[in-house]
């Protein structure tokens, strides 16, 4: 990758949930400032469980996790939430019982009430979807509507750097195109750095700047994603399965 600021790094990063079973091998990823960086596999190949590693959640035995040069390994959500990462897991992404209004402050939490009114406002510049849409339940919206609550949500904190799991889970072919390619590639456009977990990898790559494939928890391939989506052993690589799109 070119030699611009790194946002988010691991380095030989082991991790898993257990004290002596690794479930990420000594994974080294690099995400910059306005990439979409892609991290796509088979299923149970430790992408989810990566992404928990940055994080916090999962264990991590050895290596680190550095947010702009800082080691901030094993930090904690909350920490890195204050210090500008934001999260949107594969389930449990929003509050169904509450209003987008109520979700897009539950985002904003950490936040003085009047600096969170701002923020709401400058968020809904960019999902101006969701304005007419505040006082709606988000439990009876569509899957796309959602999703954009939950990135919007992520977004309140005003994160340089987001890390989402699955975003097109559950979502039909023409949702899954409209999420990456209006959404996540959005995100990057506006300066984020963004790593992407996803299954879908074709969609995936098509939109992604970097990519990484990560196969029995170790990166067995790191590349341009135009590069990755060419390559024609990437289906063998998929431990012999085909390329999903």
């Amino acid at each position: 990758m070119s030699s611009a600021e790194v946002a988010l790094e691991t380095r030989a990063l082991v991790a898993g949930y257990s004290p002596d079973i690794p479930v990420v091998r000594e994974v080294s990823i690099e995400v910059r400032p306005g990439q979409v960086a892609a991290l796509i596999g088979p299923n149970g190949a430790g992408k989810s469980t990566l992404l928990k590693a940055i994080l916090g959640i999962a264990r991590v035995h050895s290596g680190a996790v550095l947010l702009g040069g800082d080691d901030v390994t094993g930090t904690g959500l909350e920490t890195l939430a204050r210090r500008g990462v934001g999260y949107v897991p594969q389930s449990d992404d929003v509050f169904d019982t509450l209003r987008v209004s109520e979700n897009l402050d539950m985002g904003g939490y950490l936040l003085p009430k009047p600096a969170r009114a701002a923020r709401v406002e400058a968020v809904l510049e960019s999902f101006p979807h969701l304005r007419s849409r505040l006082n709606r339940y988000v439990g009876t919206m569509s899957g796309g509507e959602r999703k954009m609550t939950a990135v919007a949500r992520a977004l309140m904190l005003s994160p340089r750097v987001l890390l989402l799991d699955e975003p097109t889970a559950g979502l039909s072919p023409e949702l899954t195109n409209t999420v990456l390619q209006t959404l996540v590639r959005r995100l990057a456009d506006a300066g984020h750095a963004v790593l992407l977990v996803e299954q879908k990898a074709a969609a995936a790559l098509e939109i992604a700047d970097w990519s990484y494939l990560l196969v029995r928890g170790s990166v067995v391939r790191s590349a341009p994603a135009s590069d990755m989506l060419a390559s024609s052993d990437l289906g063998a690589l998929f431990l012999g399965g085909g390329l999903k799109s």
